[in-house]
């Protein structure tokens, strides 16, 4: 097990160990808080875009549910006639960047995530590292009245108008410690700072968010499609995403009760060979996962195992829907039609 996978598996346990690593996280304080004050007072320039830019992250390491989120307001948007783009860093792609991310790209070059996403919602996107690069281009191809950033909230070399933030109640705040000794990239004190959509079953905020599964679907593009799903059957539950927990829930939330467990680090490369067992049982994964196992199938036509993809959506609360529009509409973006 690599050191990154031993102490996400800390932070998941909050392993009293970690308190080692505390100087390294006062370290981490102090240059995260002069980084932050030298945008502040104008020592570093901050970019701002044409048009308004509103980012969707977290304060945490690994998933939140922010994804699924940010595709379906992408499609809120565009079912209101909002001409919205995306950036993102593209994290796990080889670039060269930036990058249009289209239909045909695939994860080794933009990443894993942008492909889900113009995937799901066909949006214009734009990956790289440079986000003023990346929003240039954007808009230098489409004529745009909002774009979002997926992630980048710690990046304050980019002015943003909106900032909401997903807060995970499933996984928490862990030990509340900033990195490495705790998976916060900032204090809980951030919170107050910008729109926290809680992610949770049973929430205590309006302001709340939880995924619904939709009906599974077969990813080997070889076989029989019209085959269905069966939640009784023995399952690799294989997966490469930041909060594998919260996956495993979902299986049992469907029924599936039998399933061994094969964690992989986030935006993980996947090799056929990580796909081998000793018998031939099903393998069940999540849609990020699959973006990147579809072109492994593909290059490996033999491969004879079935592998389940659990699609899953965002369902935002009524109040969601109304401060977004209240913020946009103060921005001077109107919608066709509200929520």
């Amino acid at each position: 097990m690599s050191i990154a996978q031993t102490i996400q598996d800390a932070w998941n346990k909050q392993s009293k160990w970690l308190i080692v690593l505390r100087p390294l996280s006062w370290l981490y304080q102090f240059g995260f808080s002069v980084n932050k004050l030298l945008f502040k007072k104008g020592f570093k320039n901050v970019y701002t875009a044409p048009i308004p830019v509103m980012i969707i992250g977290n304060i945490t390491v690994g998933g939140s549910g922010k994804t699924p989120l940010l595709i379906q307001l992408v499609k809120y948007l565009q079912a209101n006639q909002v001409r919205v783009g995306v950036i993102s860093r593209g994290y796990g792609g080889n670039g060269p960047f930036p990058a249009f991310v289209t239909l045909d790209s695939v994860p080794d070059t933009v990443g894993d995530e942008p492909c889900l996403i113009v995937q799901s919602t066909d949006v214009p996107m734009v990956v790289g590292s440079n986000r003023q690069e990346s929003i240039e281009l954007l808009l230098k191809q489409h004529e745009l009245d909002l774009i979002i950033s997926d992630d980048g909230l710690q990046h304050w070399a980019l002015d943003r108008q909106i900032e909401w933030i997903v807060l995970d109640n499933n996984r928490g705040l862990g030990n509340q410690k900033l990195l490495p000794e705790g998976y916060l990239r900032e204090p809980v004190s951030r919170l107050a700072q910008g729109t926290v959509i809680e992610h949770a079953h049973a929430p205590k905020s309006a302001l709340n968010m939880h995924l619904e599964v939709a009906e599974p679907y077969l990813l080997n593009p070889f076989f029989d499609q019209s085959e269905t799903f069966d939640p009784k059957q023995d399952y690799y539950a294989v997966v490469g995403i930041g909060f594998p927990k919260r996956f495993y829930t979902t299986l049992e939330s469907m029924g599936v009760d039998q399933f061994q467990c094969h964690e992989f680090p986030d935006h993980y490369d996947y090799e056929i060979d990580d796909l081998q067992f000793e018998d031939t049982n099903p393998i069940i994964t999540t849609e990020k996962d699959a973006v990147k196992l579809l072109p492994l199938l593909k290059k490996h036509p033999n491969f004879n195992r079935e592998i389940w993809v659990v699609p899953v959506e965002a369902v935002l609360s009524d109040e969601c829907y109304q401060v977004l529009n209240q913020q946009l509409t103060q921005l001077g973006i109107d919608l066709i039609q509200g929520y």
